[in-house]
C-alpha cells in the first residue's frame, strides 16, 4: 500500500543516495525517459553499484526498464534484477509486453535463485494500452497500474492540460480496474514542480476518481502527495464513530442504523473500514485497532 512514488534519474548518484530521505514510500529508479542513450551503460553501472551496497530501505524499490521492443529492456533487466527490487516499471506496456516480461522475470528468478516473484507495474500511455487495461490488471504479477499522461497525449494527438480533462477517461478506466482487480491506481505526475496549488488540486481531483497514490519526479511534491493520499484525521474519527455504532448495532441484531442522523448501511460501514486499515497502515491509529 502506497501514496507516493518518487522517479529517480538511475543516472543520478546523489539522488540515489539520499533516497532514503525523501519521504517517498516507493521509489522508481528510472533507466527509460529520464536517462539519455549515451548515458544508459553508466546508469546501469551506477544501480548495479547501488543495490549491491544499499542495506534494507525504508522504501520499496522499483526500476522502470527501457521497453522489451528494444535490446535495452533485456540489458536493463540483466542489470537490476535482484531480491531487494520489487518490482519492475514497464513502459508502453500491452499485454503481450507484459506476457513477455513476465517469462523473462521467471528465467531471471530461477537463475538467481531469487526467492520472491518480482512484481510488474504497467504504464497505461498508448490508446491501445487504454483499451487494454481490463486485461491489463488481471494478469499475473500485476500489482497496480501507472497512468503515463505525457506519452498518452502525445499518443492521441492531443493538449496535455494542468486541468486534466484530456486525461479523464484513462484515469476513471483505470481507477475502476484497479478497484475491480484489488490493485494500486497510481496517477499520472503532475509536471510543474513549481505550482504547489495545481499540484494540490490535481492529486484530490485523482483521488475522487479513486486513484490512491501518484507518482512525483521532484522530492518536493511528495509532502503534499502523501498529504493528500493519507486519510484526514476528521475521516479516521468519522469512520471510527461509524464502525462502533455499527458494533453496537450488530448486538441488537441490526443491519442499518442512524447516526448522526444519517441512515448508515452496510456499504457505508465496510467503506469505513477500508479507511481505517489505510490509516492504520500510514501508522494514523494505535495498535489497539485490528480490523
Amino acid at each position: 500500500m502506497h501514496r507516493s512514488y518518487l522517479f529517480i534519474p538511475g543516472n543520478h548518484p546523489a539522488m540515489l543516495q539520499n533516497a532514503d530521505i525523501f519521504g517517498a514510500d516507493a521509489v522508481i529508479f528510472d533507466l527509460e525517459d529520464a536517462v539519455s542513450i549515451t548515458e544508459k551503460d553508466s546508469a546501469r553501472q551506477l544501480m548495479k553499484a547501488y543495490f549491491e551496497t544499499i542495506k534494507k530501505p525504508n522504501f520499496s524499490i522499483y526500476v522502470r526498464i527501457n521497453a522489451l521492443t528494444s535490446s535495452l529492456g533485456a540489458i536493463d533487466l540483466n542489470m537490476v534484477m535482484n531480491e531487494i527490487v520489487e518490482g519492475i516499471v514497464l513502459p508502453k506496456a500491452t499485454v503481450n509486453d507484459i506476457k513477455m516480461l513476465s517469462k523473462l522475470l521467471d528465467t531471471f528468478e530461477n537463475a538467481r535463485r531469487i526467492k520472491k516473484k518480482t512484481v510488474i507495474i504497467p504504464i497505461i500511455e498508448t490508446a491501445k494500452a487504454v483499451f487494454e487495461i481490463g486485461q491489463i490488471a488481471q494478469l499475473p504479477r500485476v500489482s497496480a497500474l501507472l497512468l503515463g499522461a505525457e506519452d498518452l497525449t502525445g499518443d492521441m494527438e492531443i493538449e496535455r492540460t494542468k486541468q486534466g480533462i484530456e486525461i479523464e477517461y484513462p484515469r476513471a478506466k483505470i481507477a475502476f480496474a484497479c478497484k475491480a482487480f484489488e490493485i494500486e491506481a497510481i496517477d499520472t505526475p503532475f509536471t510543474d514542480v513549481t505550482d504547489d496549488e495545481g499540484l494540490e488540486k490535481d492529486a484530490l481531483h485523482a483521488k475522487s476518481l479513486g486513484m490512491n497514490a501518484k507518482c512525483a519526479i521532484h522530492p518536493n511534491q511528495l509532502e503534499s502527495i502523501n498529504r493528500t493520499f493519507t486519510p484526514s484525521q476528521t475521516a479516521i474519527d468519522e469512520a471510527l464513530r461509524i464502525v462502533k455504532a455499527d458494533e453496537d448495532a450488530q448486538k441488537h441484531h441490526r443491519g442499518v442504523f442512524s447516526l448522526n442522523g444519517k441512515m448508515v448501511d452496510k456499504p457505508v460501514v465496510d467503506r469505513a473500514k477500508k479507511l481505517l486499515i489505510k490509516a492504520k497502515h500510514f501508522g494514523m491509529l494505535g495498535e489497539e485497532y485490528e480490523k
